[in-house]
């Protein structure tokens, strides 16, 4: 298979992106996409049986087969305080996450 994101496809996307990249930056995630369509190029080859359902994996879950759905449930951890102490900032039992600093974009 030849390289299907040559230097001009792969610069056109990253001038789409916004991105800015060094020369080498560039080359290797190039190369490194390039390598994960030849991957995905090799898993095509694989012949699979058409009856076989996409999300399936080849392998269908039944009952018989699989453990069943556990129930959701709560269960609390024995010692809340424990764990807020791992925390930089708290509140009322609450973790303060910092804010996010964005950028309105054009």
């Amino acid at each position: 298979m030849s390289e299907p994101i040559t230097r001009e496809v792969f610069n056109h996307l990253v001038e789409l992106a916004a991105l800015e990249l060094t020369p080498d930056e560039a080359e290797y995630l190039r190369r490194q996409l390039n390598n994960q369509l030849t991957a995905i190029d090799d898993l095509n080859q694989v012949p699979l049986d058409p009856d076989t359902p996409v999300a399936s994996h080849g392998v269908p879950y039944t009952p018989a087969t699989s453990a069943p759905i556990r129930a959701d449930e709560w269960h609390p951890h024995p010692d809340p305080a424990k764990l807020l102490k791992g925390a930089p900032e708290v509140d009322d039992g609450y973790i303060i996450v910092p804010e996010i600093p964005h950028q309105d974009l054009d």
